[in-house]
């Protein structure tokens, strides 16, 4: 019953994430939103299997399950959106300043979970430091092109900016064409929320009962099994960017997918819930996500882009994360 309850949670829960997303996507068509935050609501929603299992963990006291899945799945999103896409299409070619305007925010990111999870900093505090990159980030990407140019910033910060979104949005423009939406779309996107929160309720407990039935420590359960189950819709899409030589676009949506798993998923709940005393496995897990990404993005930046070779190293150090997991 528990493996059923695990099984069908997580195929109804991931069917209702890629109709989420395709939703959100043309509601956001509806209203103008530019590509850039197109590709930013089609993360969000990508990520409410694996934000809604964490936060369902976190509230029955679960919190090793809770970390596990919400940074074990960013430690999976850089090997199967970044790594695995690199083998598959052969390379990855970016701009080193798309791979600058990313990385800085998702470094901070990555750091600001690992300090949370080490009990160095109260949730409130790690969440407001957070956002001190997060929010301009995110109004640079909501901000039309032509406004872009006018921000009360030096002029070659701008045209930096500018170049740097734009470089994204051209991929994206190309990848995400959603037709506008409309009322029908919001009540899809409403019942596709609920499928996923209630699906995801019910494969936490499924996969929990299962994973002590077997033995299985929280952290293994939730930093392996429950964070690569839920992040299949995001790996799909980014193998097919990939693919399709939308280099820009698979690391936005890589990078956007742990930076909202971080502030949705983690330092929200914290706040609200507590984070409490983590284990010595969920800052494993943590360090694992802040190295991970720091190596990913160092690769992605000196070989301006992600080659097999780049690819192999990251799916490699995926291999090595699940192996110490598996043995600790």
């Amino acid at each position: 019953m528990a493996a059923f309850l695990f099984i069908f949670g997580a195929v109804l829960s991931l069917g209702a994430s890629v109709l989420l997303v395709t939703r959100l996507e043309r509601l956001g068509a509806r209203f103008g939103a530019p590509e850039a935050m197109l590709g930013i609501a089609a993360a969000l929603a990508a990520d409410s299997p694996e934000i809604a299992t964490a936060v369902t963990a976190l509230a029955r006291g679960q919190r090793d399950v809770s970390v596990g899945v919400l940074l074990g799945s960013n430690v999976f999103n850089l090997a199967a959106l970044l790594g695995l896409s690199a083998l598959v299409a052969g390379s990855i070619a970016l701009h080193r300043r798309v791979v600058a305007f990313e990385g800085v925010v998702a470094v901070w990111v990555a750091a600001m979970a690992l300090v949370l999870v080490a009990g160095w900093l109260t949730p409130a505090v790690g969440l407001g430091l957070t956002l001190i990159l997060f929010v301009p980030y995110l109004f640079v990407s909501a901000l039309p092109p032509a406004r872009r140019r006018g921000l009360p910033l030096p002029s070659s910060w701008r045209t930096w900016l500018a170049s740097a979104v734009r470089e994204e949005e051209l991929e994206l423009s190309a990848a995400i064409h959603p037709r506008a939406g409309g009322w029908r779309d919001a009540g899809a996107a409403l019942v596709a929320l609920a499928t996923v929160v209630g699906a995801s309720v019910a494969m936490e407990r499924g996969a929990t009962t299962l994973g002590a039935s077997l033995g299985l420590s929280s952290i293994l359960l939730g930093g392996v099994v429950l964070a690569a189950t839920t992040s299949l819709p995001n790996a799909v899409a980014a193998v097919y960017f990939a693919s399709r030589g939308r280099g820009s676009a698979t690391l936005a949506e890589a990078m956007n997918s742990n930076t909202l798993n971080v502030i949705v998923g983690l330092f929200i709940p914290a706040v609200i819930l507590g984070a409490g005393t983590m284990s010595g496995g969920a800052l494993t897990v943590a360090g694992w996500y802040g190295g991970l990404t720091l190596v990913a993005l160092g690769l992605a930046f000196r070989g301006r882009g992600l080659d097999r070779r780049a690819g192999a190293v990251i799916v490699g150090l995926y291999v090595a994360f699940v192996v110490l997991l598996t043995v600790s």
